[in-house]
């Protein structure tokens, strides 16, 4: 009996995403050497090791700061009852923060394995100039940049696939029959926006 769509496009996906951590891994584990002293860049970045690039990958997935934005957004979308099949009761609200945590995975995963692979880092740092407006362009900035080896910004491409990977295999695969990739890409694009409006936060919150 032949497969169904939705049965290859699940396994399509769990390849996509076996094939994504394999990366991860590979890479996180292939020096075996000792790290060397960190290099301070003229802008005074200075790179994380391998060990704290995975640390940080993993606290992006179940660290409390990801554990309370879970619940919180399977709190609203529960209130909302978005999707509505999932129900407004305890049952649909583990439904949403398993569907959040998942979904999680997903794009920390891809976008940790394209930073490994090309050397970047999209973590956000805040804005050495601490003028209103140069910590809002920072902000409005952090979802589409990231920072090479040499601590110079170039275009972030790791979070913007990560982010729309995940929301798109969420739409495309647990989420009600109804929805699919053009939902998961109005989701990832407001989870980037909201991206910017978290870092300005952070920005102005910073003394």
């Amino acid at each position: 009996m032949p497969d169904t769509p939705k049965k290859m496009k699940i396994r399509t996906i769990l390849l996509l995403i076996s094939l994504s951590l394999s990366l991860a891994v590979a890479v996180n584990a292939q020096t075996v050497k000792p790290s060397p002293a960190p290099v301070v860049t003229q802008s005074g970045y200075v790179r994380p090791s391998q060990e704290k690039r995975f640390k940080r990958y993993f606290k992006n997935m179940f660290g409390p700061e990801a554990d309370a934005q879970n619940a919180i957004n399977a709190g609203i979308a529960t209130w909302r009852n978005t999707p509505r099949e999932w129900g407004t009761h305890w049952n649909g609200f583990g439904k949403r923060f398993v569907s959040n945590v998942g979904r999680g995975v997903i794009s920390n995963t891809t976008r940790f394995g394209l930073e490994e692979a090309f050397k970047l880092d999209s973590h956000y740092y805040l804005s050495q100039k601490r003028d209103t407006g140069s910590k809002i362009k920072s902000a409005l900035m952090s979802p589409f940049t990231a920072r090479n080896k040499n601590g110079k910004l170039v275009f972030g491409f790791p979070r913007i696939i990560g982010t729309y990977t995940g929301h798109i295999i969420a739409a495309e695969t647990w989420y009600p029959k109804r929805y699919g990739w053009k939902d998961g890409l109005r989701t990832g694009t407001i989870s980037l926006g909201t991206t910017m409006i978290f870092n300005l936060v952070k920005e102005f919150l910073h003394k």
